[in-house]
């Protein structure tokens, strides 16, 4: 569509105005320049009921409440520190993933899958720790529970196209997405309840002796705060909901972009591999000490998500006054969404943009962080992901675990397949379905 209407153009859904921005300079003025005013969400229907009227980070307004929510989840549970303390998390789960991958050798194993249940598992465990709910079933739950509320989030709605339609829900959309919300309500309900029951059975003293507090405890600790406005149930079920489906989706669908590229180009992949092998050596386990190490690595990662951004156009904005970019009056309440698809495969920005060519990210030193609006697929300003260290360190040390121990081959007869769903995320439209065989010599070390 930016080739054909080009850097801005806008079209109607009903009553709805809609604007699409596909280049770095305008890209600027929205993220940036005029953050503020663009910081707000576009908030359908779909959007308010799973996040219960915008009470958590993706889908609220810019007002205090979002600034406090990302604050909590900013400093409680990705800083650095907090990172560093639940690290044995992230070693224990990958390790139980290769396990898992090693007793299923020459057989198909589908990619998304494995690295769905992986982080799920680190989620929970950062989240609640061994005090939550130790179901095997959880991951396949969550992943059943994320694709159809992804699904209802990217359908087209009759009720945001005409609001005085919006009572009747047409197209059951807000009855289907309360819902699904509803299965995550009814297990995060159970492990707060849980955990509340087991604090009143123990002291004050007993609770702070016991170490580090793991995310639950610390959103129970500023829910009891005799503050103005202290933190509400709603509010911390909406931020966990935040947490378990925007990580899972991310990463599980992202992996499985890298790993379609590496196996369609197979030179790539013996690099990867060779550095893995200098790096870490084929005597010992990928740790997370050595990721920042592995640069070919991370330009292959980087390279995927340019060209496959987990969200193409981020999450729509909305104005909160009218504006001006480009030249053009943005009117108050619109939708307006950033078209990094478009921008990360302009052949303004990249040369040959269609090519697969990590080597482009060896030169070209980019970040997640939006500073460089060439290359943005985690967004940038106020509504960078609040995620993206958590994020970033789960892509990698997955990747690399998988390359390291493992060579991957197609099913026989089988061609990979790139063909998109996008539902508000983009993933591949069918899964992939991949042979691991042993890499390493060693064969206690999948054990």
């Amino acid at each position: 569509m930016a080739r054909t209407y080009g850097p801005i153009f806008k079209f109607k859904l009903g009553s709805k105005l809609h604007i699409v921005i596909s280049t770095p300079e305008l890209a600027k003025e929205v993220v940036r320049d005029q953050d503020e005013t663009f910081s707000n969400r576009d908030q359908t229907v779909a959007a308010l009921v799973v996040s219960n009227g915008g009470q958590d980070i993706a889908f609220s307004n810019n007002n205090p409440n979002w600034r406090k929510l990302r604050k909590i989840f900013a400093y409680e549970m990705l800083s650095n520190k907090n990172l560093e303390a639940s690290r044995f998390y992230r070693i224990e789960e990958v390790r139980k993933t290769v396990k898992n991958v090693f007793e299923k050798i020459g057989t198909n194993v589908n990619i998304r899958q494995i690295v769905f249940a992986t982080e799920t598992r680190v989620l929970t465990r950062t989240i609640w720790e061994s005090k939550g709910v130790k179901d095997e079933n959880l991951g396949d739950e969550i992943d059943m529970v994320s694709s159809n509320i992804f699904n209802l989030l990217g359908q087209g709605n009759m009720s945001d196209f005409f609001p005085i339609l919006a009572p009747f829900d047409l197209q059951r959309i807000a009855r289907d997405m309360k819902k699904q919300r509803d299965k995550l309500d009814q297990l995060f309900t159970r492990i707060i309840e849980d955990r509340i029951e087991s604090n009143l059975k123990k002291s004050k003293d007993e609770v702070s002796q016991e170490g580090k507090k793991d995310f639950l405890q610390v959103l129970l600790d500023y829910k009891d705060e005799k503050e103005a406005t202290p933190l509400s149930m709603t509010q911390m079920k909406a931020l966990l909901l935040d947490i378990l489906l925007g990580g899972t989706e991310t990463t599980a669908s992202t992996i499985e972009w890298v790993m379609s590229n590496i196996m369609q180009n197979p030179n790539i992949m013996k690099r990867v591999q060779k550095e893995l092998v200098e790096i870490v050596g084929t005597n010992n386990m990928v740790e997370e000490s050595h990721l920042s190490k592995l640069q070919y690595l991370d330009a292959t990662v980087k390279e995927t998500l340019r060209l496959y951004p987990i969200s193409p156009l981020l999450l729509p904005r909305s104005p909160s006054k009218t504006s001006v970019v480009g030249g053009y009056t943005i009117p108050k309440g619109c939708t307006i969404s950033v078209n990094v698809w478009a921008i990360q495969r302009d052949p303004r920005n990249w040369d040959d943009p269609l090519e697969f060519n990590p080597e482009r990210f060896l030169t070209n030193k980019c970040d997640y962080k939006g500073r460089n609006l060439l290359f943005f697929p985690f967004g940038s300003g106020r509504r960078l992901c609040p995620g993206l260290p958590l994020a970033e360190k789960m892509l990698m040390f997955i990747m690399a675990s998988l390359l390291h121990s493992f060579d991957w081959s197609l099913p026989k007869g089988e061609k990979l397949d790139f063909a998109q769903e996008f539902h508000v995320a983009m993933k591949k439209r069918n899964p992939l379905i991949a042979i691991p065989s042993q890499r390493l010599p060693d064969v206690s070390l999948y054990m």
